[in-house]
């Protein structure tokens, strides 16, 4: 319980304020019980919701079209990797070992059945190797993908991963697990991404222990027709005052329309968390979007150098980090643990769980709702354990 628990767990999924205003309208009846808008013409609160919704995130990412949402993070990356690989299924992708490895895993279990190879690429230093990248990929490579920032809260450096990416005229496919970086970070638009994708979760929605969640993916203009799931456009209603409405459109790449042929067969979204996330932009506003970022930025950047003073207590990679870092710590990550749920902390990700050469490795989240109170509490933890 978050309300008696002071909370440094991230690894994909984030714990940031959330406006009142946020549930007060999300859990209204009319967005709570409407599902697939089919008819239009009953459902323009839902649709503009919607509608809303895929404006900002083309404006977070700097891409020119969304789509009305996705099942969650990984399967938007799986999404953006089945667009770019087309319905030949033929082909490789080549994917930074930075990408959250549930997501990795995600792709693997669909690339045994889709018959395209999965090609990935390590690190150094907690960034993906560009060297290695270069080497990976070739004229038959049909996406690249790389988180940012990746799993570690390490920065990428895209302005050299993208003419690398699109050297064998791949997709360059970029996944974010933590929007909050795009407060201050560089939108995918900016750096030459064709396709971005990832997680909206924690904009307006709770954590709930891991679900349900809120995928998103934008593109290029020229992937229009090629996007999975529905698509919200604006039109004119005929005759009378000529007023705005609002229509599922492009409905020809679908299901429910061409079955076998269509560009996906993912079969609704996740909408009343859109409209969760719609709420929380409009509330926060650009500015308030800059002031997360920035909030993010410092208070992880105290909790690190606190962290890191203590004696034994060593950061693992030195790169620049958002809000996420990683530091090994001198005593076992299972006493850690237990010193902290003594303390109601809920304590950084032991990373020995999907990386094995990473043991007693620590990834610890500090979001703007942690205090400095709440960071000193952690050090403290930290300092009496160490002793």
């Amino acid at each position: 319980n978050l309300d008696t628990t002071i909370s440094f767990l991230g690894a994909g999924t984030y714990d940031h304020a959330i406006p009142s205003v946020v549930p007060h309208l999300q859990l209204r009846s009319e967005f709570v019980t409407s599902y697939t808008p089919y008819q239009p013409e009953v459902s323009q609160g839902m649709l503009q919701a919607i509608y809303e919704f895929q404006t900002m995130v083309c404006q977070i990412t700097g891409l020119d079209i969304a789509n009305a949402s996705l099942y969650d993070g990984s399967t938007a990356v799986v999404e953006a990797v089945l667009l770019s690989v087309g319905p030949g299924g033929r082909g490789e992708v080549v994917i930074s070992q930075g990408v959250d490895p549930q997501y990795r895993r995600v792709l693997h279990t669909y690339a045994h059945t889709r018959g395209f190879q999965v090609k990935e690429v390590p690190l150094r230093d907690g960034l993906t190797s560009i060297e290695d990248l270069n080497e990976a990929v070739s004229t038959t490579t049909s996406a690249v993908v790389i988180q940012q920032p990746n799993f570690f809260g390490s920065i990428e450096d895209m302005s050299a991963i993208e003419p690398i990416a699109h050297k064998g005229k791949a997709n360059f496919i970029v996944a974010i697990t933590e929007p909050a970086s795009l407060g201050i970070l560089a939108s995918p638009g900016e750096y030459g991404a064709d396709i971005a994708v990832g997680e909206l979760m924690s904009f307006g929605n709770t954590m709930s222990f891991g679900g349900p969640a809120l995928g998103f993916m934008a593109s290029k203009q020229k992937y229009m027709r090629l996007l999975p799931g529905r698509l919200v456009g604006q039109t004119v209603e005929e005759g009378g005052e000529r007023q705005t409405g609002y229509v599922l459109t492009l409905q020809t790449r679908e299901q429910h329309i061409r079955r076998e042929r269509a560009t996906s067969n993912i079969c609704t979204n996740q909408s009343l968390l859109a409209v969760g996330a719609t709420i929380y932009m409009a509330a926060i506003g650009k500015q308030g979007f800059r002031q997360l970022g920035e909030l993010c930025l410092q208070k992880a950047h105290y909790a690190f150098r606190q962290i890191t003073a203590l004696p034994g207590f060593e950061p693992v990679f030195n790169t620049p980090f958002f809000d996420e870092f990683v530091v090994k710590s001198p005593v076992s990550t299972q006493k850690l643990q237990q010193h902290f749920a003594q303390a109601d902390i809920i304590g950084g990700y032991d990373l020995s769980l999907d990386y094995p050469d990473m043991e007693n490795c620590l990834l610890f989240c500090v979001t703007e709702t942690r205090t400095k109170e709440d960071i000193d509490r952690l050090v403290a933890v930290l300092k009496e354990v160490q002793a």
